[in-house]
């Protein structure tokens, strides 16, 4: 019987520890970095050579959140934007705006913000993120003429969208660079989003210095010029970018949806 009862307790024991064998986890897979085809060849090739000069188009595609602020006398404003998706939001002192990909929002304890949400919620966005927004689908490029200004010559080329791109498609850019650095130099462009007809109106920034930001050389100071049938005059306005950010980690998408207190507003 003592026998038996012994013979019993250890086929118990082995059982017993055979299922906690069974029961140990199986070791997490780590998930597949995401690969990003590289669409350098896609472009022009001068085109091409201003992006490498900017850290190029793959790393760029590599991003998934930026992060800047513009400097305001007032109190900065903060972007925050999904580089896929091109959702976005500002914060300041004053009010909160947003687009969560199909509407505008702004949140705000007064009047104090009165111009389009839906304009100007990406409005700075292409203008820090120069030249990499000129990667985007539906684009076609153009060479120009040169841009002369002080002497210097900048190769360049005219920036057109396909009907219906984006909110304003009948915009025209025109990106002039350095011919020894490749770097971005003036940035020429139309506005249509109001009139939704082609403009003749250019305008025209000068990007002075530059900022590396996780690989990425984006603009520090940007300078609007008096442009007027091709000459360049004096600086009109300047407007400086602090706290860069870029980053591979994709941003939460309930950063970007509209608030549910009853003044946020949906234009």
């Amino acid at each position: 019987m003592k026998k038996t009862l012994a013979l019993l307790f250890i086929i118990v024991l082995l059982a017993s520890c055979n299922s906690k064998v069974n029961k140990e986890p199986e070791a997490k897979k780590e998930p597949k970095e995401e690969i990003i085809p590289d669409r350098s060849a896609d472009f022009p090739e001068d085109i091409t050579a201003v992006f490498k000069a900017h850290g190029g188009i793959l790393a760029f595609d590599q991003m998934n959140t930026l992060v800047f602020e513009k400097v305001n006398p007032e109190g900065n404003e903060k972007h925050i934007t999904d580089l896929k998706t091109r959702r976005a939001r500002i914060e300041t002192d004053k009010f909160v705006l947003g687009f969560d990909g199909k509407e505008a929002w702004i949140v705000q304890d007064s009047t104090y913000f009165e111009r389009d949400p839906r304009f100007y919620h990406n409005l700075m966005f292409y203008f820090y993120t120069m030249p990499f927004v000129l990667g985007d689908q539906g684009i076609s490029y153009q060479k120009s003429d040169d841009l002369k200004v002080d002497g210097i010559s900048y190769p360049g080329y005219k920036i057109s969208y396909g009907d219906g791109v984006g909110d304003s498609p009948k915009d025209n850019y025109f990106l002039y660079y350095d011919k020894a650095s490749k770097k971005m130099k003036f940035l020429g462009y139309t506005v249509t989003f109001f009139s939704k007809e082609t403009s003749e109106k250019i305008s025209l920034v000068e990007y002075t210095d530059w900022n590396d930001v996780n690989g990425l050389l984006l603009p520090k100071t940007l300078k609007w010029r008096e442009y007027k049938d091709g000459l360049v005059g004096n600086v009109k306005k300047e407007v400086n970018f602090i706290n860069a950010k870029a980053s591979k980690e994709k941003p939460s998408a309930s950063l970007f949806e509209k608030p549910k207190e009853e003044k946020a507003e949906n234009l």
